[in-house]
């Protein structure tokens, strides 16, 4: 299986290299994000706490997250599963290689996407206009990058310890990262054969 985590700050490009990946390698789907949204939209009792959260520019918590991912994995994993927006933090970092275990698999490899600070504000700032995104406002986006910061950048250490880090320059031309990414990939599952 091709297990991929893919790594970035709000903004990065996350969510549009991830359709990609998705449809090269045929993998699940899995974004923490979209699916807090989806308890958000469905105005179920969890969404409207995520949503008091998440308007507050926090992040939610580890057992809301990983039980949702859990769920995901036992469902439907394809070929593989991209994690986008997961794991924000050591600990999840660590659930998630032990869920992987579970099912009788491991993470390929994490890539992260770096992307200048005055360029993710400037991309929230676009999308909040074209999406309706009320997550999406400067004083949120200031706390989701200093949440960031502080507790999902030591995640990038302990893939680091591992072999598998792969920072990818996420600034540029869309293709050409793609295509960057996917070279790194490729070179991994040759690497892991």
């Amino acid at each position: 299986m091709i297990n991929i985590a893919l790594f970035g700050a709000p903004g990065a490009g996350k969510g549009t290299q991830s359709k990609m990946l998705v449809e090269k390698y045929n993998l699940t789907y899995v974004s923490t994000g979209e699916a807090l949204r989806k308890e958000i939209a469905e105005k179920t009792p969890l969404g409207l706490r995520i949503k008091d959260i998440m308007d507050a520019g926090q992040l939610v918590s580890d057992e809301i997250v990983v039980e949702m991912i859990d769920k995901i994995i036992a469902g439907n994993t394809r070929n593989g599963v991209l994690f986008d927006g997961f794991p924000r933090n050591v600990a999840q970092a660590e659930t998630l290689d032990r869920l992987l275990a579970k099912y009788g698999t491991s993470l390929l490899c994490m890539i992260s996407l770096d992307v200048p600070r005055e360029e993710l504000v400037r991309r929230m700032l676009e999308r909040a206009k074209t999406s309706g995104r009320s997550d999406d406002n400067e004083e949120t986006i200031k706390n989701r990058l200093r949440e960031y910061e502080n507790k999902t950048l030591p995640v990038a250490d302990y893939y680091k310890a591992k072999g598998l880090y792969i920072p990818v320059n996420g600034f540029g031309d869309i293709q050409e990262i793609s295509k960057n990414i996917i070279d790194m990939i490729d070179k991994k599952i040759v690497e892991n054969k």
